[in-house]
């Protein structure tokens, strides 16, 4: 990348990429939710807008729903509340980490809470024992995968490796009444806007090697240095009269890219930066939680 301003990178990135098997992926969830007693919602903590396909309300209509903000450990704790208490008006909702365990063992009480009534009605017909079934919805990388194998003291969970691939069902018991859909079948976003569509490639949903990483970490710069300027300068120890002398110039988040990338040695032949190699460091600091815990959407 040069430095004259034409080939500067663009404050705009389009991004059109919706992948083909959403309708077979629709149908088959479809099918499956005529089983199901309980939908547990998971999505990301740090882009909870982003990370909810608009499909999945149309889909389970008045199934009763639990929304799980997963990745919380990566999010900005007091955005968490706010987007706690945003989130709970539509149905309970729990913050959790698949990672560590936080929160998991709030979602098989909060099931059998949902069920209450239910199971009392059952109860007084005379059927005991009724097992509720759970089915559990995500776009890809909201950690799907993690959460199953947590609240079935899994070690691995073998799933597809591509998305809307359906495989034999099967029950996967999760509390003493409670049994989860294993289906490798998920939901994918349609990109309503452009902002939506960048916060999915900044947390790695959309995969890098479709993308122009360059751009994409610098529209993720352009947000953190507006939000999250301390953890800016304190993760690549820049001092205030850096951030000053950058802010004079007109493409003031490339200078800062550029700066980001001798601090961090991203440097090429000539002595020039290495364009790729930063961006890839900001991306990576960002989604490895180096940059403290950041939330990029507000309720």
């Amino acid at each position: 990348m040069q430095k004259n301003d034409e080939e500067k990178v663009s404050s705009k990135v389009t991004l059109n990429w919706y992948p083909g098997h959403m309708a077979k992926t629709r149908k088959q969830i479809e099918q499956d939710l005529k089983l199901i007693d309980v939908v547990i919602e998971l999505i990301d903590a740090r882009i909870p807008v982003a990370s909810r396909n608009p499909e999945i309300g149309k889909l389970i209509k008045n199934k009763k729903k639990i929304i799980l903000l997963n990745k919380s450990d990566l999010a900005d704790e007091n955005t968490n509340k706010k987007w706690l208490e945003h989130l709970s008006k539509e149905a309970p909702t729990i913050l959790t980490d698949a990672n560590s365990g936080k929160g998991i063992e709030k979602v098989t009480k909060k099931i059998d809470l949902l069920m209450e009534s239910e199971i009392k009605k059952q109860l007084e017909r005379g059927r005991i024992n009724k097992t509720i079934r759970v089915m559990i919805l995500g776009i890809p990388n909201v950690g799907k995968s993690s959460f199953i194998n947590r609240i079935s003291k899994r070690s691995k969970l073998e799933v597809a490796n591509r998305p809307g691939v359906t495989k034999t069902k099967q029950w996967i018991r999760i509390g003493k009444n409670q049994e989860l859909l294993d289906t490798p079948g998920v939901l994918w976003p349609k990109f309503e806007s452009q902002e939506i569509a960048l916060n999915l490639a900044f947390t790695g949903t959309i995969k890098d090697d479709i993308l122009e990483t360059t751009e994409i970490a610098y529209e993720l710069l352009k947000i953190l240095y507006e939000k999250y300027r301390n953890n800016i300068q304190e993760r690549y120890k820049i001092k205030n009269e850096e951030l000053e002398q950058i802010e004079s110039h007109n493409n003031y988040i490339y200078e800062l890219m550029q700066l980001i990338a001798r601090k961090r040695g991203a440097i090429i032949s000539g002595g020039n930066t290495d364009d790729e190699k930063v961006s890839r460091i900001i991306l990576d600091d960002f989604r490895n939680c180096r940059l403290g815990k950041i939330t990029l959407e507000q309720p």
